[in-house]
């Protein structure tokens, strides 16, 4: 079976950085610049980009790339639920998620685009039970955050907190752009930065010597100089650790690729910056965002204390 691309063999142990840079162009320009499949591939085509067995892109042959979950570092189980599988990804699994949104909208055209949320992946947080916020429209389709109510399996959040997208958005937005229009400010988030690289080249070390960690129990394993239960429990360990450490690999990496170039206007850069930018941006300055249930019912602005920001001393690394 050829090797899914991105991945340098069949394993996925370890990604094909060549092939990750195209990945993510590949998804960007599906999530923020709205390409089709067919016009993404004559890009990556015309990029020189090449599948695994040296073939042209195609739209068929994109499609399958953007519907397969280990992408992502996800993998579908029996209930047909996205969980970790326990191998990087090259994208996130939110950006799986809106590709999946994306694949369904493009089989409706009457239903409305994936919204391009900004703060999910754990940069929002549920003020009341502390989960992590996640995107879902409205009943009336309206792009919105919640916290999750508990699943059957104890998954989720207390469920009492929702708010709109866009006011949420927009309101974070505002502060953002307040901070960096302060004095030294910008001087200070390209220190931070870089100091985000340093990290991520440092998290990739980790996780290459975890992954060699485990290569190794695995070999004493099999050569029977160690128990099957010394075995079971060193995986467990490093896989919790793998897991947990590329996690923290995924947020660096977004904060370490913010680029602000020499945007004058911040308030014109905000609005019309891609989604990546925003959040890399967002990242670097806020360690997350606290959102509290309304007061009623139907509430449509932010009323004083239901959205707290922590903000982030900046260098400091990612916990």
């Amino acid at each position: 079976m050829p090797r899914l691309y991105g991945f340098e063999d069949t394993t996925r142990r370890r990604l094909r950085e060549d092939e990750v840079a195209a990945i993510r162009q590949m998804v960007s320009r599906a999530l923020v610049g709205r390409a089709s499949n067919e016009d993404i591939a004559v890009w990556a085509n015309g990029e020189g980009y090449r599948g695994t067995l040296g073939g042209m892109w195609k739209d068929a042959s994109v499609g399958r790339l953007f519907r397969n979950p280990a992408i992502a570092g996800l993998r579908y189980d029996g209930d047909g639920n996205l969980v970790d599988a326990g191998h990087p990804g090259a994208i996130t699994p939110e950006e799986f998620v809106r590709l999946q949104e994306r694949e369904q909208s493009r089989k409706t055209p009457d239903s409305d685009p994936p919204h391009d949320y900004l703060f999910v992946g754990g940069a929002s947080t549920c003020g009341h039970c502390a989960a992590g916020l996640q995107g879902a429209r409205t009943n009336a389709g309206t792009p919105g955050y919640r916290c999750r109510p508990k699943d059957k399996q104890g998954r989720g959040g207390c469920g009492e907190v929702r708010i709109d997208a866009d006011l949420l958005e927009n309101h974070v937005g505002e502060y953002v752009v307040a901070e960096l229009l302060k004095p030294g400010i910008r001087e200070q988030i390209l220190a931070a930065r870089d100091k985000m690289r340093e990290q991520v080249s440092v998290l990739k070390k980790d996780i290459s010597d975890l992954e060699a960690r485990r290569t190794e129990a695995g070999t004493l394993f099999g050569a029977g100089k160690i128990s099957g239960d010394a075995f079971a429990a060193a995986d467990r360990e490093i896989t919790a650790t793998l897991k947990a450490t590329r996690s923290r690999l995924r947020y660096a990496e977004q904060m370490a690729s913010f680029e602000l170039g020499n945007a004058r206007d911040l308030v014109k850069w905000w609005n019309t910056a891609p989604t990546a930018s925003k959040r890399a941006i967002a990242l670097l300055l806020l360690e997350k965002v606290e959102v509290f249930k309304a007061s009623a019912r139907g509430v449509r602005t932010v009323e004083p204390g239901r959205v707290v920001l922590h903000w982030r001393q900046l260098g400091e690394p990612v916990s």
